[in-house]
């Protein structure tokens, strides 16, 4: 009988049920299926250095395991949240001795994003001299995340996040290996896979908790009360500073600018489920007014700074319903970039251009000696022109042609702008000719 002294603890479920081949493992089928890219260099026997990209949970550390595996190289693990240089120093060291005794190596290296400049420049002379091929994991963006040096040097492969199918799955694979009885009630399972949104060590997680409460209790029913309380309110997958809040914010811009406003509603709602800023969202749905409605309707920027006020002033959640009415309204509002253009088209022209001087009819002219220099002079009053506006006056610096930079789309108020604008151009062609 096992004692205190004599019971080995079981380790975590996620340890227990690691896939050790390809057969066993769930997802990924557009990297493991046949004649795909991974399976094809497992199949060959000849590992290339690789960054696996995705997010967590969907099995990157398991893939690189099941790699040296197939493939009967040495495995070294580092994690760049906790590892060094001294660190990679220890495993080139290992890997030489392997190299001695005719012992290839892949290091492993969790979290390749999380070292520095130096951290991952050290690691370039050893993946060139083929001392050890280098298999990186990274939950952001390696184009943002991983310098170029060594990106050029490992070819990327991008992980999914696991199906509603396969998270089933896995958790019918989760209740077998922890003696949990299999979860009959739909409702039940389909709670927990929508817990886990794609992450499948977080179903796993869930699973351990519903065993251990279970085991704490025999013969306890597992129902929807018990595993409410086990997961209280958890968030989705979402992280404030990653890849995953930049993609979501571009499909709420996009989705406003695509005029589809439960499309934008949705992304708005999944950010702020996600623990977004409210704030920080204000803040890019007034730019969304400025960048892509423009003119065409200018009540959407006065809308959206209310939207932002009344925030403010109610915060959360109350002030979240006038966010959302923003949206909405800028998803239905008449489009135009075209303030927005021209505005990037002056900036580059005028940092590229000379510093022109000021015409002189153009110039204001306080004292004597600015009059006696024909400060203001032949300047043309518009006010008093006929329609108030001066025909055939020239208000750019001498030598610039009209540039043109603004061209009012033909929708919303802009509409009438482009009308005004073609008879003022024809009212100063007139006059020139």
């Amino acid at each position: 009988m096992d004692d205190l002294f004599t019971t080995t603890p079981e380790g975590p479920l996620a340890e227990r049920i690691r896939p050790t081949c390809l057969d066993e493992v769930i997802g990924q089928a557009h990297l493991l299926g046949p004649g795909k890219p991974l399976r094809v260099v497992m199949e060959s026997g000849q590992p290339h250095s690789m960054i696996l990209w995705g997010p967590p949970g969907v099995g990157k550390t398991t893939l690189a395991r099941i790699l040296a595996a197939v493939v009967g190289y040495d495995f070294i693990a580092l994690s760049a949240v906790f590892s060094g240089v001294k660190d990679i120093r220890q495993a080139v060291m290992q890997a030489e001795a392997n190299r001695a005794r005719s012992q290839k190596t892949i290091l492993f290296i969790d979290e390749i994003h999380r070292f520095n400049k130096s951290q991952q420049d050290a690691l370039l002379p050893y993946i060139e001299s083929g001392l050890f091929v280098f298999v990186g994991a990274t939950t952001e963006n390696p184009s943002f995340e991983v310098n170029s040096a060594l990106l050029s040097r490992a070819r990327v492969h991008v992980l999914q996040p696991l199906s509603v199918a396969e998270l089933g799955q896995l958790l019918d694979r989760a209740c077998r290996a922890s003696g949990l009885p299999r979860l009959e009630e739909e409702s039940l399972r389909q709670r927990i896979v929508e817990f886990a949104d794609g992450d499948g060590r977080r179903l796993l997680n869930v699973v351990e908790q519903l065993s251990h409460a279970a085991g704490l209790k025999p013969g306890r029913v597992i129902d929807a009360s018990l595993l409410e309380n086990l997961l209280q309110q958890g968030l989705r997958r979402f992280d404030k500073g990653g890849d995953q809040f930049y993609d979501q914010i571009s499909a709420l811009h996009k989705s406003v600018r695509g005029s589809d406003p439960d499309a934008a509603l949705y992304w708005f709602c999944r950010m702020l489920d996600g623990g977004a800023d409210p704030r920080y969202l204000a803040r890019r749905i007034v730019r969304m007014a400025w960048e892509d409605i423009g003119l065409a309707d200018p009540r959407a920027m006065q809308l959206t700074q209310d939207a932002a006020i009344t925030y403010e002033r109610l915060g959360s959640p109350e002030g979240e319903l006038a966010l959302a009415q923003a949206v909405i309204y800028l998803a239905v509002a008449a489009k135009s970039n075209a303030g927005y253009v021209a505005f990037k088209q002056a900036m580059a022209f005028v940092k590229q251009d000379a510093s022109r001087a000021v015409p002189l009819h153009l110039r204001n002219a306080p004292t004597r000696l600015m009059k006696e220099q024909g400060y203001g002079a032949e300047y043309r009053y518009a006010h008093d022109e006929e329609d108030g506006y001066a025909a055939g006056e020239n208000y750019l610096p001498d030598g610039v042609s009209p540039p043109n930079w603004y061209q009012p789309v033909n929708r919303g108020l802009e509409s009438k702008i482009r009308e005004k604008l073609a008879y003022l151009r024809q009212r100063d062609a007139e006059v020139k000719t």
